[in-house]
């Protein structure tokens, strides 16, 4: 018999998130759930053009 020894993974936040049981929620917490992840979306999108910015700018300056 295989006994697998790896301890246990919790889920990352994101899986967590998109597996959240939503029926419990009232439509005021619906609306509130969708203002935080809009923001969520914003900042990351924010951080990505970023991250572009840096990896353009790096690349500027090592290439030859």
């Amino acid at each position: 018999m295989d006994t697998d020894d790896s301890p246990l993974r919790t889920p990352d936040s994101l899986t967590a998130l998109v597996q959240a049981d939503l029926d419990p929620l009232s439509l005021a917490e619906l609306e509130a759930r969708i203002a935080v992840l809009q923001g969520e979306i914003e900042r990351t999108r924010s951080h990505m053009a970023r991250a572009s910015l840096h990896r353009a700018s790096a690349d500027a300056l090592f290439k030859r």
